[in-house]
C-alpha cells in the first residue's frame, strides 16, 4: 500500500468519525433552510473580506466590520448556525491535529498551529 492509498484510507476514516458526522448533519441542516444558508454565506463572505484586508495590511472597511459584527450577533442566537460553526470548529481542530502529527513525523515545525 503506497502513501496515497493510506491517505485515502485516512480520508475514509475521517468521514466515519463523530466530528465529521456532526459537521455534515449540521451543514445539511443549514443548507436546507434558505434563510440560514443565505445569512451564513453573507457572514462567511464578510468575514473573508475583513480577514483579507487585515492580512494585506489594510484596515478593513468600517461598514463591513460593523455589518460582520451585527450578523455575528444574530448568528449566536440561531441554534442551527451556532451548532454548525461549533461542529466546523471541532472538525477543523481534528484535521489540524492530524496535520500536526504528519508534520512532526517528517520534521516540519508546526508549533504555530498550537497557538
Amino acid at each position: 500500500m503506497n502513501i496515497y492509498d493510506k491517505a485515502h484510507a485516512l480520508a475514509g476514516l475521517l468521514t466515519q468519525c463523530p466530528e465529521y458526522k456532526e459537521y455534515k448533519a449540521m451543514k445539511d441542516k443549514i443548507e436546507s433552510n434558505e434563510n440560514d444558508k443565505s445569512l451564513f454565506n453573507a457572514y462567511r463572505k464578510l468575514r473573508f473580506e475583513v480577514q483579507t484586508a487585515y492580512i494585506s495590511g489594510e484596515a478593513p472597511d468600517e461598514d463591513k466590520l460593523q455589518k460582520l459584527n451585527k450578523i455575528g450577533e444574530v448568528l449566536q442566537f440561531n441554534t442551527d448556525i451556532a451548532g454548525f460553526i461549533s461542529a466546523e470548529f471541532r472538525l477543523n481542530q481534528l484535521i489540524g491535529d492530524v496535520y500536526r502529527i504528519i508534520g512532526e513525523a517528517v520534521g516540519i515545525d508546526l508549533n504555530f498551529l498550537k497557538e
